[in-house]
């Protein structure tokens, strides 16, 4: 375990049960979430990284896609 994970769980049991209950399933469910995108990219082949790969650079000539700005729009400063 990493030095700071165990500070993390080192300043969880200081908090009440029912938060440290509220962390601990919203931790479990990143592990969870973390392991099927590892088990989808790992199931994922060369000739599927390709095809994405030819489906963005379609999308980028035909100018179907949304700048990044757009999607993002930065914030004005506080």
């Amino acid at each position: 375990m990493t030095e700071l994970l165990q500070r993390a769980i080192a300043a969880i049991e200081k908090l009440p049960e029912d938060v440290q209950d509220a962390i601990a399933a919203r931790l479990l469910a990143e592990v969870a979430d973390e392991q099927a995108w590892a088990a989808s990219f790992e199931a994922t082949t060369d000739a599927q990284w390709d095809q994405m790969a030819e489906t963005a650079r379609r999308a980028i000539r035909e100018s179907t896609t949304t700048p990044l700005e757009h999607a993002f729009p930065p914030k004005p400063p506080a």
